[in-house]
C-alpha cells in the first residue's frame, strides 16, 4: 500500500484527495492518504507528497503554529528520490521555500503572474511529461470529514487518450520565468511554460485536481510505486 502525504495547508486539498483516490483506482493500487496538519504527521513512512494550491503567504503564516511547512521541507530534503507534486501556490513554495533553504525547483516563479482573481481562466495545456495510462473506474465520492468538507465529485477519464490536451485551470496563477529556469518543462500553454520537473519534483501553475483528468496524480503514484519497489 502506498502512503501519500497531503499538506492540509489551504486550497483544494480535498479535491486532491479525491483525485488521488481516483488515480489509485485507475492504476489498481492500494492507497492511504495521510492528511498532514502538523509536523508529527509528516513521517518517513510517506511514499509521496502533495503541496496544494491556495495563497502561499497565508500558507506560510498558517503553518507556523504546528511547524508543518518546515516538516514538509525537511521531508523533501531527506527523501529526494520520492515524488512531490506542487500545484499553484505549492509550486511557489517549492521554488521559493525561504529561510535560506535551497529551492526544490530550480525555477524562478512570479506570484499572481496572470493578474488578479478576475484574470483566472481555463485553457488547453500540452503535456510533455510521460504519464501512465489507467483503466476507467467509478470512485464513490468521499463522505464529509470532521470539518464538514466534502470534495467535488469527479468521474474517471482514464480511458481517453493522454495525447489529448490537458484542461488547464488557472486561478490567480503564478508564472514561471523562462530566463530563470534550470529544470525540465513538462507542460506548455502555447509558448508559456506552465509545468516543470526537477528530479522527482513536479511543479504546476494550474490545478489538475479540479479536472476530470488524473494523469498527473497517476504519475505521482506510479513514481512512488517504482521508488518503493526499488528500496
Amino acid at each position: 500500500m502506498l502512503s501519500v502525504g497531503l499538506a492540509m495547508l489551504q486550497g483544494a486539498r480535498h479535491e486532491h484527495a479525491e483525485a488521488l483516490r481516483g488515480a489509485a483506482g485507475e492504476l489498481g493500487l492500494e492507497l492511504n492518504i495521510v492528511e498532514c496538519r502538523r509536523a508529527s504527521h509528516v513521517s518517513s513512512d510517506l511514499d509521496a507528497l502533495i503541496l496544494p494550491g491556495g495563497e502561499s503567504t497565508t500558507m506560510r503564516i498558517a503553518s507556523q503554529h504546528e511547524s508543518l511547512l518546515e516538516a514538509l521541507f525537511d521531508w523533501m530534503n531527506n527523501h529526494p528520490s520520492r515524488p512531490v507534486l506542487g500545484t499553484c501556490a505549492g509550486a511557489i513554495l517549492m521554488a521559493s521555500p525561504g529561510e535560506e533553504r535551497a529551492p526544490f525547483l530550480q525555477a524562478s516563479i512570479e506570484r499572481n503572474g496572470w493578474g488578479r482573481q478576475r484574470q483566472s481562466f481555463e485553457s488547453t495545456v500540452d503535456v510533455i511529461l510521460e504519464t501512465p495510462q489507467g483503466d476507467a473506474c467509478d470512485v464513490a465520492p468521499a463522505d464529509r470529514d470532521m470539518f464538514a468538507h466534502q470534495p467535488l465529485e469527479m468521474q474517471s477519464q482514464a480511458a481517453q487518450s493522454v495525447n489529448e490536451g490537458f484542461p488547464g485551470v488557472f486561478i490567480r496563477a503564478p508564472r514561471f520565468v523562462a530566463d530563470g529556469l534550470s529544470c525540465t518543462p513538462v507542460a506548455m500553454l502555447g509558448d508559456e511554460i506552465v509545468g516543470v520537473l526537477d528530479g522527482m519534483r513536479l511543479g504546476l501553475t494550474f490545478h489538475p485536481e479540479l479536472t476530470l483528468d488524473r494523469r498527473f496524480h497517476r504519475w505521482l503514484l506510479s513514481q512512488a510505486q517504482h521508488t518503493k519497489e526499488g528500496q
